[in-house]
């Protein structure tokens, strides 16, 4: 995926996830499937070659998406909210897209410094 596509297809992603989220009360809360349904819907290895995107998203929505539990749902009641408002999901776009790991100082002085009170 070159530099051109990515802007494509993330722009798409944005429209899948609001799509996801304007029309979540339409989905299932808790799957209706069987441990294991996914072995079967998966190929036995890996492709050779990378797949169309609209042939993985079709994947991720066809066989993926059954076997969820969708906690922003508004009957799911157990446990509690995850971390997936519009602000968060772009911090996690922002994050992923600098790609900082911070286990150490030398990799990232910001991520083992702050706050600086702890």
């Amino acid at each position: 995926m070159d530099v051109e596509e990515f802007r494509v297809r993330g722009k798409e992603m944005v429209d899948y996830i609001c799509t996801y989220m304007t029309t979540l009360r339409t989905r299932r809360v808790t799957p209706s499937v069987e441990p294991g349904y996914l072995r079967a819907a998966l190929p036995a290895e890996a492709p050779h070659h990378p797949e169309n995107w609209d042939d993985v998203m079709d994947d991720v929505e066809n066989k993926i998406m059954p076997g969820v539990t969708h906690w922003q749902h508004p009957r799911f009641h157990a446990y509690f909210p995850s971390g997936n408002g519009y602000p968060s999901i772009l911090g996690d776009m922002l994050s992923a897209g600098i790609g900082c790991i911070g286990f150490s100082w030398v990799n990232s002085i910001l991520q083992v410094t702050y706050p600086p009170n702890l």
